[in-house]
């Protein structure tokens, strides 16, 4: 009669370490493409650069320029993904978000997907999950609560200081049009009041979206101390809003008091939800509002 040279319960132990083990070998060798710019963010701040093998290089914001290097597959468009340009990076993971959902059924064929979507009422919930989503497959769970610890430290902080905030409305500029914008990382994470909209402004449906576009004497009604303009044609390579064209628009309509601030178009249209870009739209918000 034979027996085990080790009991059950050190057998089974032993079975879990090798597994852990097992999936922390291939987070480390995990091979990123990712179509969605605050995760290929939030991949950085993480210290995964060496993971990402793609991304559409001509979105990219200045703070994350490093990654149009050639050592990065250029993976086409936000919305034309170059799927040829995919398949050759071999990624073993691939992020992607709604503006890609047309396309989802070609890339999961390509590699395993993860969409990355910030989704739900409460944002910096789903932010918090998704960092902690993209840090699991990557093995830095523990760099990343990290990062979590002292962003909300400095939410806190800055909410804090803008107790007494100015009123404040947030506008998206698109080819020579604004629209009402409430913004979350302005509204919902730094606490910033939303202004309440006159009768004279309605909303728009377009397909699923609500677009709800102000004129310059609507915006004058709603009388803002400043106007945080988030320029998505300057994010998309279109013809950018004038600064000074625009505030006298606003001040010949009656919103002459009105501070007309241009936030950065790319962290704001393109690379949101990662870990330095709402770091860094906090701080823009900071020196817009102090």
């Amino acid at each position: 009669m034979t027996s085990s040279l080790f009991s059950p319960i050190f057998t089974k132990t032993l079975a879990a370490t090798l597994l852990v083990s097992i999936a922390a070998a291939a987070n480390a060798d995990q091979r990123i493409a990712t179509f969605d710019l605050g995760s290929l963010d939030t991949l950085d701040a993480l210290g995964a650069s060496e993971q990402v093998v793609g991304l559409p290089k001509q979105s990219l914001p200045d703070y994350l320029s490093a990654y149009s290097g050639d050592a990065y597959t250029d993976l086409g468009g936000l919305k034309n993904p170059d799927l040829e340009a995919i398949t050759e990076s071999e990624p073993s993971l691939l992020f992607y978000t709604g503006r890609q959902s047309d396309w989802e059924t070609e890339l999961a064929e390509i590699a395993p997907l993860l969409n990355t979507s910030l989704q739900g009422d409460d944002y910096l919930a789903s932010f918090d999950e998704n960092v902690r989503q993209i840090a699991s497959k990557i093995d830095a769970e523990a760099r990343a609560e990290e990062a979590l610890e002292a962003l909300h430290a400095d939410i806190e902080a800055q909410r804090e200081a803008l107790s007494n905030a100015p009123r404040t409305l947030v506008v998206t500029h698109n080819g020579g049009n604004l629209m009402l914008n409430q913004h979350p990382v302005v509204h919902d994470v730094l606490g910033v009041a939303a202004l309440e909209m006159p009768d004279s402004v309605t909303s728009e449906t377009r397909g699923t979206r609500t677009f709800t576009p102000l004129s310059a004497e609507a915006i004058a009604e709603i009388n803002p101390d400043v106007v945080l303009v988030i320029d998505r044609s300057a994010a998309i390579g279109d013809e950018p809003a004038d600064v000074d064209a625009l505030t006298q628009t606003l001040s010949d309509a009656g919103a002459e008091n009105a501070r007309v601030i241009m936030l950065t178009p790319a962290l704001w249209y393109l690379s949101g939800g990662g870990l330095q870009s709402l770091a860094l739209q906090i701080d823009e918000v900071m020196a817009a509002l102090n």
